[in-house]
């Protein structure tokens, strides 16, 4: 680890990904890259690069997807607010964690975002800034960073929409990086090929 966060790291994992089977038998944060590492595993460990702390929140049942993030150094919680979305999902996780100085979120089907990445965001919170995200030419990215600011309503969440009702009522601080993967997840199996 070169850099060390002060943040609680928040992944969240606990998504149906019917986009990438609809039949619901292959998690796709289960699907292995192409060095046939899992996509959740590689996710956390560029996550635990940075936040020594990551809960990573599934939903009941995912067992198998429990052990692998476990595995990778995730403290698991299983939601069972995920069937309502991702904000509560996040909600769940920013409860869970309520005594943290501030959380750095990140998606459990976003493996290839670089480690600067993830440094820059991190330390832009770190610093005082109270919600930051990464920008790649002009498109906001992922992680984001949330400070102590944001607690009361990062734990009110519900739905779907996930943190996006904060980015409308507050400007994020905008850490400007050259990595496109801070945009690519893994929605399809065609995604798993090399960008």
């Amino acid at each position: 680890m070169t850099y060390s966060s002060n943040a609680t790291g928040i992944l969240l994992a606990a998504g149906l990904g019917t986009r990438f089977d609809p039949s619901g038998l292959h998690n796709k944060l289960l699907a292995t890259l192409t060095d046939g590492t899992p996509v959740v595993f590689q996710s956390a460990r560029r996550l635990l690069a940075v936040s020594s702390e990551v809960v990573a929140v599934v939903r009941p049942g995912a067992e198998k997807l429990a052990d692998v993030l476990n595995k990778a150094g995730c403290n698991v919680i299983f939601s069972v607010d995920a069937e309502r979305g991702m904000g509560a999902t996040l909600a769940a996780a920013v409860r869970a964690t309520s005594e943290a100085d501030g959380w750095l979120v990140a998606l459990g089907d976003m493996p290839w975002i670089e480690a600067a990445t993830y440094e820059a965001v991190a330390r832009a919170l770190d610093g005082g800034e109270a919600l930051a995200a990464p920008f790649y030419r002009g498109k906001r990215g992922h992680p984001v960073g949330f400070g102590i600011a944001h607690r009361e309503a990062l734990g009110a969440l519900d739905g779907d929409a996930g943190a996006r009702g904060i980015f409308t009522t507050h400007k994020p601080f905008e850490v400007v990086v050259d990595d496109p993967n801070s945009l690519r997840d893994v929605d399809l199996p065609s995604d798993l090929r090399p960008a």
